[in-house]
């Protein structure tokens, strides 16, 4: 059986990030298991037409390998793929990754204070885990009846079947959310009938979307500052807008944008009353295009404004009563962000699983360590999603705390570690309080911020620098301590 000091389960953006950073403070036993064939996490798994980052590129990338040869403002899917498979690559990371090596059971052994970690490919020890798999890595099917009967193609936008021609389909899509906004217009021209399934209308504004400046190009990859720079007033632009996601009246004067939008390029009034939502923008993720209004407004496509409750045969049934027949149905509806499959595969070391702790409300201590669940971490956790800035920032602020974690860990041989029940609990309590005023709890609408309970496990309340402080030390006092050493790792 191999042991390792830390083992990382997954190597998407957050699995190479911590990959890196151990490496480069000098932690050198730890390896990184990837289910799949290849690096690149959701941006190897999202193939959908015209899948791009709704933020800056400058931005969504890691801090210590800036690329100045982005060739849009917002990247669209193979070069954000490319980028990370390059630097993944330059600093040694697939050296580390064992592939097609899913995880089925983690279990934390209190007698040898080691993780015991099963998997496709053997089993494995760990001194220490770090669940990097994210939360945007499996795909949600709503459980419609007689879908399994549908006699057509089926999928969801990120297991795109490119295989399948939809030229002069008719062709259903099932939720208007972030990946829907993008691949709607890619594929309108394409198919005979579109029928767009909306259960909840969406905020969406215009995409400040441009093809990188030659001059702009040139200045970022010479003239030292320029690349960091921009970056930090693409950040700054970004906070500010964040003070209105804690200011909800703020953002009701932003989503004027949105009608202005709306209504520039909808000029059919019962069209437009069905695309405008009825609660404050930023509640539910905030969506860019300049695309996606005018794909609805074709003559091929067709609106419905509710959801799909049932399917007969090849006929979509909506919770109006119309019927539709179709050839294929296309699922954009997201993924299980606060039900993670993690969940029910990590278990502590009585035997009782992180969603038998959690009971359907995830929560971890700073988003990073769990009470209960010794030298374990997870990245982009529970509570530390934003609606407006980048997840790389979040994670290079988790990958600075966890290191320190770590090497707390390695000068203490080992000795367990798992924040203190009450501080955990404390901290949550804090988020819950604080998150009542914001957009996401005020808004007046049902998100995927909330939990199967009506709690909002997801989001983080306060500024990104208030993230970044918090996590910018490790509190070795807000965590328990078992000082006897670790016993003996398995040859």
């Amino acid at each position: 059986m191999t042991h390792y000091d830390v083992l990382i389960i997954g190597a998407g953006i957050s699995g190479i990030g911590a990959a890196i950073t151990l490496a480069r403070k000098g932690i050198a036993n730890f390896a990184v298991l990837e289910k799949g064939d290849t690096l690149g996490g959701t941006w190897r798994d999202n193939t959908y037409p015209g899948c791009a980052c709704d933020v800056p590129s400058r931005l969504y990338s890691y801090s210590f390998a800036p690329n100045p040869n982005w060739s849009r403002v917002f990247a669209g899917q193979p070069e954000i793929r490319e980028y990370i498979e390059r630097t993944a690559t330059e600093y040694g990371v697939p050296e580390k990754v064992q592939f097609r090596t899913e995880v089925t059971r983690a279990q934390w052994n209190p007698r040898t204070h080691l993780w015991d970690i099963d998997t496709t490919q053997g089993s494995f020890t760990a001194q220490a885990v770090i669940a990097a798999a994210g939360p945007w890595n499996e795909p949600l099917i709503p459980d419609i009846p007689g879908l399994a009967g549908f006699g057509g193609e089926v999928f969801h936008s990120s297991r795109w079947n490119h295989s399948y021609d939809l030229t002069g389909k008719r062709v259903a899509v099932v939720g208007t959310g972030a990946s829907a906004v993008q691949f709607v217009p890619e594929i309108q021209p394409l198919v005979s009938e579109l029928h767009v399934y909306q259960r909840t209308a969406q905020w969406v504004l215009p995409k400040p979307d441009h093809a990188m400046p030659a001059a702009e190009s040139w200045a970022m990859r010479t003239v030292p500052g320029v690349y960091s720079g921009l970056r930090r007033l693409e950040y700054v632009l970004l906070e500010s807008l964040g003070v209105g996601f804690r200011n909800p009246w703020i953002l009701r004067l932003v989503q004027q944008a949105g009608r202005a939008h709306l209504f520039r390029q909808v000029r059919n009034k019962k069209l437009r009353a069905m695309l405008t939502p009825d609660y404050t923008l930023g509640c539910k993720r905030l969506l860019m295009s300049n695309t996606y209004y005018p794909a609805l407004t074709q003559p091929n496509v067709e609106v419905h404004p509710n959801a799909v409750t049932e399917i007969r045969g090849n006929t979509v049934v909506g919770a109006d009563g119309q019927e539709r027949e179709v050839d294929a149905i296309i699922f954009g509806t997201g993924f299980h962000i606060l039900d993670m499959p993690v969940g029910s595969r990590v278990f502590d070391g009585d035997g009782r699983s992180l969603d038998d702790h959690w009971k359907g409300s995830p929560q971890a201590y700073l988003g990073t360590a769990i009470a209960g669940f010794p030298n374990a971490f997870v990245l982009l956790g529970p509570a530390l999603g934003t609606g407006h800035t980048s997840a790389f920032m979040i994670l290079e602020a988790q990958l600075n705390y966890l290191s320190q974690a770590i090497i707390h860990l390695q000068d203490n041989n080992w000795a367990p570690i798992a924040p203190r029940r009450e501080v955990q609990d404390a901290f949550n309590a804090e988020v819950q309080e604080a998150l009542d005023s914001t957009v996401y709890n005020a808004g007046g609408c049902h998100s995927y911020y909330l939990d199967v309970n009506g709690r909002n496990s997801f989001s983080w309340p306060w500024s990104t620098k208030r993230m970044l402080d918090r996590l910018d030390g490790f509190d070795p006092a807000a965590y328990s301590h078992t000082e006897t050493e670790t016993a003996e790792a398995p040859a």
